[in-house]
């Protein structure tokens, strides 16, 4: 495949398809898309607030006249750093999963744009939250619903051009999806893939991500936009995979020595990924594995999470 510079903005990868891009992808730097054929156009996902969202639709129109207006907004899943920004994209179907949809009105703008007027009082985790989110603005986010949900597959089209969304959640949340453009050789796979950054596992089950990562790799594609980090190829894929694998196997051998999840956290090496951010995120990934073993349907402690995230990223 071409070798993708990893800068900030559009990027034309040929043919009507377009990956924007946000380094260094670290938490709310996500990356989205834009699929082009004659007039018309299909957004993949908006970014996490208002402002870099209208500096991205604003790049976008400059590039091509279809995007003034796009006829459809994909959302990949429900996080707010991609579908914060939808009410800028006005007249567009807007299409996401049935559980993304259902987990976006779960966790509006609001509820994020409270916590961070309450960080300063919140110990380690406001500072984390502060140190993660404070070049966001999530005020003035207006909740914008799906106008139209689906399970398992739906084929779209724009213009001639068939694009696929695939959904392969739970995995990163409830209602993952990825978008195939098959005659382009592109997929947009969302937060399915976080390249040169450690993955977050929200939802799980990890089988199903790993699951995720194959069928991937079994596409007949040649560029692989992920939802954060540079633009991949499968062997992107197959490092991401290996992760999670890793991590499924230690985490279980400390669960079944009886150690708690946080203790497994920090006993988990990961040498191997040195170079990728995030690495606190394994308080994350090892809660949702212990959940899944244990078959905890509590609540999640979110703010504990990022806690515990703070006290790992201190270290």
């Amino acid at each position: 495949m071409a070798s993708w510079q990893y800068t900030k903005g559009l990027h034309d990868i040929g043919n009507g398809i377009y990956a924007y891009l946000q380094p260094d992808g670290s938490w709310g730097w996500s990356n989205a898309g834009l699929i082009v054929d004659g007039n018309q156009s299909m957004l993949v996902d908006t970014l996490f607030d208002l402002k870099l969202t209208e500096v991205m639709l604003s790049e976008m129109r400059r590039a091509t006249a279809a995007a003034e207006r796009p006829n459809t907004l994909v959302n990949t899943h429900a996080n707010g750093d991609h579908c914060w920004g939808n009410q800028l994209v006005e007249g567009a179907e807007v299409v996401a999963s049935r559980s993304s949809a259902e987990e976006m009105a779960e966790v509006p703008a609001a509820m994020l744009a409270q916590a961070m007027q309450m960080a300063p009082n919140m110990g380690p985790a406001g500072e984390y939250l502060l140190r993660i989110f404070g070049d966001f603005d999530f005020n003035g986010i207006g909740p914008v619903a799906p106008t139209r949900t689906f399970d398992g597959e739906l084929t779209l089209h724009v213009g001639g051009k068939t694009v696929r969304l695939i959904e392969v959640g739970p995995a990163h949340t409830r209602g993952d999806i990825l978008v195939h453009v098959p005659e382009d050789r592109v997929v947009f796979t969302g937060d399915i893939l976080f390249i040169n950054g450690h993955p977050i596992v929200w939802a799980g089950p990890v089988s199903n991500w790993i699951n995720a990562c194959d069928r991937i790799i079994a596409m007949d594609v040649d560029v692989i936009v992920p939802g954060h980090g540079p633009i991949t190829d499968k062997q992107g894929v197959a490092q991401v995979k290996g992760y999670l694998a890793y991590i499924s196997t230690e985490a279980r051998q400390h669960f079944d020595a009886g150690l708690s999840a946080m203790e497994a956290a920090r006993a988990i090496s990961l040498d191997a990924y040195a170079s990728w951010t995030d690495a606190e995120r394994i308080v994350v990934n090892v809660n949702t594995l212990y959940r899944e073993w244990s078959n905890d349907s509590s609540p999640v402690d979110f703010m504990g999470l990022f806690g515990q995230m703070a006290q790992l990223a201190s270290v």
